[in-house]
């Protein structure tokens, strides 16, 4: 079974997020049993959607699930080196010498906009296993682009 590689707060997100739901599944049954007193099924609306709703909730619960069970927690504090792994912070620059920071997280944690991308991106890829000073080039959806890093940390 292949682990999947998250933070602490990540692995706290996903349990909350699970808590949730499961806590949303007796709504559901009782929405599911309410509509179900309103008469013919075919025809009833109400049913059909809470039905739907119970489908999303059981499937991301069961996602949930096996990603909580295989979860392997990491905490950049604890780790070192010169090279970029899982959970480091890198600090890039761009062709125009614009440094980028970039944080090697999860997929469930992954948020570009505040500088945090999975392992499995495009750039995440391109920078594992990549040293302080060497060159990247990544192809995105845009094109090409090349960067070099400039620092790493494990914060």
């Amino acid at each position: 079974m292949e682990k999947v590689p998250m933070l602490a707060e990540g692995y706290e997100k996903l349990t909350a997020d699970l808590k949730v739901l499961r806590a949303e599944r007796p709504l559901i049954v009782d929405a599911i049993e309410e509509a179900r007193a309103h008469g013919d099924l075919s025809e009833n609306a109400e049913y059909h959607a809470a039905k739907e709703r119970q489908g999303q909730v059981e499937a991301s619960i069961s996602d949930i699930e096996d990603k909580v069970s295989r979860a392997q927690i990491i905490d950049p504090a604890t780790l070192s080196g010169d090279r970029v792994i899982f959970g480091a912070t890198v600090t890039l620059l761009d062709e125009d010498e614009k440094p980028i920071r970039y944080q090697i997280v999860g997929q469930t944690e992954a948020d570009a906009g505040k500088g945090r991308i999975s392992y499995n991106s495009p750039i995440g890829r391109a920078l594992i296993g990549k040293q302080l000073g060497e060159e990247v080039e990544v192809t995105v959806p845009s094109g090409e682009k090349f960067y070099l890093i400039e620092k790493i940390e494990f914060i």
